[in-house]
């Protein structure tokens, strides 16, 4: 998903030499696969809790990570007319990918957020050392600092610009 989101930098891209059009449509791709990815996970992990007899969504990581997921899908709907403009009649397209970008940095920030709760389960903290913990956890934590910067500053700076 960070990959997916910084297709757009100019200066951390791996296909930034390519036209926008095709930075969106691998973003597209990409991001389909994470919410695919995401959801497959979901149906495992309930799968399994219902094979074990355990309770579902008991812990902050489940209910952040259940919410997450929901909202992947609902960001993953509300991007369609950035690709089929016609379906939002009365929308400018800069304002679509205004509103796009910026919930779909909340949403980056739930799946960081879910993930750092994982993290904090008693069965991570028991299977590997403080140190690896925190190497660890600061991945989430620096992914979400470089994408709030960056859509901020692609997206949030140049609105207050035009204002």
């Amino acid at each position: 998903m960070t990959e997916a989101i910084l297709l757009f930098s100019p200066h951390g891209s791996l296909i930034k030499r390519f036209p926008h059009k095709t930075k969106g449509r691998v973003h597209w791709i990409l991001q389909s696969l994470c919410g695919c990815c995401a959801v497959l996970g979901l149906a495992a992990i309930f799968y399994n809790k219902y094979l074990n007899g355990k309770a579902h969504f008991t812990s902050w990581h489940g209910l952040v990570g259940l919410i997450t997921v929901c909202v992947v899908c609902v960001q993953s709907l509300a991007a369609v007319p950035l690709i089929y403009h016609s379906l939002a009649k009365g929308w400018s397209l800069a304002k679509l990918k205004r509103y796009h970008a910026a919930s779909g940095l909340v949403t980056f920030l739930l799946g960081s957020t879910s993930l750092l709760l994982g993290l904090c389960s008693s069965w991570f903290t028991a299977s590997v050392g403080v140190y690896a913990w925190y190497l660890a956890a600061i991945c989430p934590v620096l992914s979400a600092v470089i994408i709030m910067n960056q859509v901020s500053s692609a997206y949030i700076a140049k609105k207050r610009l035009q204002s």
